[in-house]
C-alpha cells in the first residue's frame, strides 16, 4: 500500500482575490493530489478558525502562518502514514497536532482549519487515488453510504446580504430544477431560468443590474425582499418551468440581528433610521406569508445563530413543507447538531467542510442529520476556488441537494461541471434526486 512520502502546502488565491491554502499530498508511487480551501464572507460565529496573519499585507488576510503550519509541523508528522485511514489521519491532525478544544469541540486555533482542511480534503483525494476508485466512492464508502445519487442544483442566481452592494437585505434567492429527470436536465433548467431572469432584470432595472455578485447572481438594486421573489416567479414562467423549478432562500439572518433582539431589513442603508426593525417573531410570520405565495421549498438561516427559540418555532409550523436549514447555526459542527435534533430547532444541515476543518467530521456531522431524518445541503462558499471536491462530496454523501452559485463564474461552474462528468460516468446506474431532495437515501 502506497504511504504519504511528502505535503506541502501554499498560499494561493480564491475567487474574491483573497490568499487561501492549497496542499499538494505526494504518495510513495509519486502519485500526487492537491487540494484547496474557500473561505466564507458571511461567517458563523461558532465555525472552527480560519487562521490569518493579520498585519498590513493583503488588508491582513494572508495564510502563511497557516500555510507553515502545513509544512513545518502537518507535513513531518503524516509521513510514512496510510492515505487510506482518513479518520486516522483527520483524528491524530485535530486531536494531536492541534488539540485545542471550546465547548463546541475541537476548534482548530493552534494550527488553523485551513491549514488542516487542505491537508484532510488532500489526504481524501490520495486514498481514492490509491484504491483506484472514483472520489465519489471513496467517499461513500468512508461515510458507509450504499447508494450514490446526483443532488438537485440550488442556483444562487439573485444576490444580496454580504454577497452583493444593493440594498437586499436577505442574502441569497435559489432556484432548485426539482422536476428534472437527471442532473444534465436540471442544468439546462437552471441555466435557462437564469438567462431569462437576466433578461427580466435587465428590461426592468437597466444594463447595470445584470452585474453579478460574489456567487455569480444577479444583483440589482431592489429593497423588498419579496421583490427578489416575484423576479423568480416571472423568469421561472417565462422559461416554462412553473412546477419543475421552485425556490429557495439563504437569509443570513445573523447579519442583521442586533443586540436589542430584532432583525433590521434595512441594515445596508447608510441613512438607517431604524424604521425596519422587526421583532423574531414579525419575521417568522413574514417568512409563512412568503411560503403561501411562492414555491419556496427551502429556507437556510432564518434567524440568528443563538436564536434557537424562533428556529423551533418555524421548524414546527412550517417544517413539514419547507426545510429550514441550519448553516451559521450549526456550522457544521456535530455537536451543534446534536443540540438543533434535540431541541427540533431546524430540519437540515448545510454542510461547509471549512466550517468544522476536517472531512471526518463533516461525514459525521452528516450521518447524525440523516439519521434524524434531516435533509442535508452540500455548500460551497462565497470564496471559492476551481477545486471540485464538494461535488463528489455530495454525490459519496448522497446529500440530494448542493448549493455553488449561479450557472456562472467558472470557480462555480467548476462543481456542477464535475457533477456532469459523474452522470456521465454512473451511466445507467445514475440517480437524480429530484423531489425527493429532502430524503434521497435510507439513512447511514
Amino acid at each position: 500500500m502506497a504511504t504519504i512520502k511528502s505535503v506541502k502546502a501554499r498560499q494561493i488565491f480564491d475567487s474574491r482575490g483573497n490568499p487561501t491554502v492549497e496542499a499538494d499530498v505526494c504518495l510513495s508511487n509519486d502519485i500526487w493530489v492537491r487540494a484547496a480551501v474557500p473561505s466564507g464572507a458571511s461567517t458563523g460565529i461558532y465555525e472552527a478558525l480560519e487562521l490569518r496573519d493579520g498585519g498590513s499585507e493583503y488588508l491582513g488576510k494572508g495564510v502563511s502562518k497557516a500555510v507553515n503550519n502545513v509544512n513545518s509541523i502537518i507535513a513531518p508528522a503524516l509521513i510514512g502514514k496510510d492515505p487510506t485511514d482518513q479518520t486516522g489521519i483527520d483524528n491524530f491532525m485535530v486531536q494531536q497536532l492541534d488539540g485545542t478544544q471550546n465547548e463546541w469541540g475541537w476548534c482548530k486555533q493552534k494550527l488553523g482549519a485551513n491549514a488542516i482542511l487542505a491537508v484532510s480534503l488532500a489526504v481524501c483525494k490520495a486514498g481514492a487515488a490509491v484504491k483506484n476508485i472514483p472520489l465519489y466512492q471513496h467517499i461513500a464508502n468512508l461515510a458507509g453510504n450504499k447508494k450514490l445519487v446526483l443532488p438537485v442544483p440550488a442556483f444562487n442566481v439573485i444576490n444580496g446580504g454580504s454577497h452583493a452592494g444593493n440594498k437586499l437585505a436577505m442574502q441569497e434567492f435559489m432556484i432548485l430544477p426539482v422536476g428534472a429527470s437527471s442532473f444534465k436536465e436540471a442544468m439546462k433548467m437552471g441555466c435557462e431560468v437564469y438567462h431569462h431572469l437576466k433578461a427580466v432584470i435587465k428590461k426592468k432595472y437597466g444594463q447595470d443590474a445584470t452585474n453579478v455578485g460574489d456567487e455569480g447572481g444577479f444583483a440589482p438594486n431592489i429593497q423588498e425582499n419579496k421583490e427578489g421573489l416575484e423576479l423568480l416567479k416571472t423568469a421561472i414562467e417565462k422559461a416554462g418551468y412553473t412546477g419543475k423549478v421552485v425556490i429557495g432562500m439563504d437569509v443570513a439572518a445573523s447579519e442583521f440581528y442586533g443586540k436589542d433582539k430584532s432583525y433590521d431589513l434595512n441594515f445596508k442603508e447608510e441613512s438607517n433610521d431604524g424604521s425596519h426593525k422587526i421583532s423574531g417573531d414579525q419575521l417568522k410570520d413574514l417568512y409563512k406569508s412568503f411560503v403561501s405565495e411562492y414555491p419556496i421549498v427551502s429556507i437556510e438561516d432564518p434567524f440568528d445563530q443563538d436564536d434557537w427559540e424562533h428556529y423551533a418555532k418555524l421548524t414546527a409550523e412550517i417544517g413539514e413543507k419547507v426545510q429550514i436549514v441550519g448553516d451559521d447555526l450549526l456550522v457544521t459542527n456535530p455537536k451543534r447538531v446534536a443540540k438543533a435534533i434535540d431541541g427540533k430547532s431546524c430540519n437540515a444541515l448545510l454542510l461547509k467542510v471549512n466550517q468544522i476543518g476536517s472531512v471526518t467530521e463533516s461525514i459525521e456531522a452528516v450521518r447524525m442529520s440523516k439519521r434524524a431524518g434531516w435533509g442535508v445541503m452540500t455548500s460551497h462558499r462565497s470564496g471559492e476556488t476551481e477545486d471540485s471536491f464538494i461535488a463528489d462530496l455530495a454525490v459519496g454523501l448522497a446529500t440530494g441537494q448542493i448549493k455553488t452559485g449561479a450557472p456562472c463564474r467558472s470557480e462555480r461552474l467548476a462543481k456542477y461541471n464535475q457533477l456532469l462528468r459523474i452522470e456521465e460516468e454512473l451511466g445507467s446506474a445514475a440517480i437524480y434526486a429530484g423531489a425527493s431532495f429532502r430524503a434521497p437515501v435510507e439513512p447511514y
